[in-house]
């Protein structure tokens, strides 16, 4: 005869001392982590971090009021602000159909289009900024006959600066969007679709609330990339200070001369980057 006895069952299990199958598996398998895994990653982190503490320890700490209230430093501030906000406008407007097309459609040479849009990713920016004077200059391709029936000159204009910091940073949003669109189920937008919608009203009723995180996402890769663009925007527009002297250019030039000057400029780009992407990357990714 079985006993039901409580004695005979054992102790009973009480809320806090219950666990989940496998979670002492688990726990044990985190705690031990590889020596040959951890000492590269601090070596890596390691090299990571030491410009930006060398940044710091180098600082001119007394004199940098000084050096961060003269108007150069705000206006080459404000100028990088505005145009690498309107190049990240424009990646938007251009980049998210374009990384749609790629995930969701099928079309002879998709494999070629992808690598040309990607191609601005390993390109030397001062080799996109010459492409740029070729397609968009006054003797350009393009840009004679913009020139000629429009009057619109580009290079060497603030307009130049923003076309610069597009053409090097739309690749990191369509990059990012054409990965969140092929993570995502399609099922939602077919289902649209049998109720009745278009494509377009699917893709901005369903696809587009559905992958905001990764356009959110990539907007910020983009609008930092955009922020610290050099060499095409050198090539492509100059540096005219008020009209295309961004602050890597400032940083740049004020090397050559003061360098106190330089690294008050490089510490303020460098905190206005790192507060956008901590800032942003928390509200709309969820995760540092």
């Amino acid at each position: 005869m079985t006993d039901h006895s409580p004695a005979a069952a054992g102790p009973r299990d009480t809320p806090g001392s219950r666990t989940r199958p496998g979670t002492r598996s688990r726990t044990r398998s985190r705690s031990r982590v590889p020596v040959a895994l951890v000492l590269p990653a601090l070596a890596g982190l390691a090299f990571l971090l030491l410009p930006l503490v060398a940044l710091l320890i180098r600082a001119p700490w007394r004199s940098l009021p000084d050096q961060l209230t003269s108007a150069a430093v705000w206006q080459a501030l404000r100028l990088s602000l505005q145009t690498a906000t309107l190049a990240t406008a424009a990646s938007l407007l251009f980049g998210v159909p374009l990384a749609w097309l790629l995930a969701r459609t099928d079309f002879p040479g998709r494999r070629l289009v992808r690598a040309l849009v990607t191609l601005p990713l390993v390109l030397p920016p001062v080799v996109g900024g010459v492409a740029l004077l070729l397609a968009l200059g006054r003797n350009g391709v393009v840009g004679r006959w913009l020139d000629s029936a429009f009057g619109v000159t580009l290079p060497f204009t603030t307009s130049g600066v923003v076309v610069a910091e597009t053409f090097v940073a739309m690749p990191f949003l369509v990059i990012t969007v054409e990965g969140t669109l092929r993570a995502a189920d399609a099922r939602y937008e077919e289902a649209a679709a049998t109720l009745g919608a278009s494509r377009f009203t699917a893709f901005r009723r369903v696809t587009l609330p559905m992958i905001a995180p990764g356009v959110a996402a990539g907007a910020v890769l983009a609008w930092a990339r955009a922020l610290g663009e050099f060499g095409a925007t050198i090539t492509f527009a100059g540096s005219f200070p008020g009209r295309t002297q961004t602050m890597p250019l400032a940083v740049y030039l004020a090397l050559q001369d003061d360098p106190a000057a330089a690294v008050a400029l490089s510490l303020v780009l460098l905190a206005v980057s790192l507060a956008v992407l901590a800032g942003l990357r928390e509200r709309w990714t969820g995760a540092l």
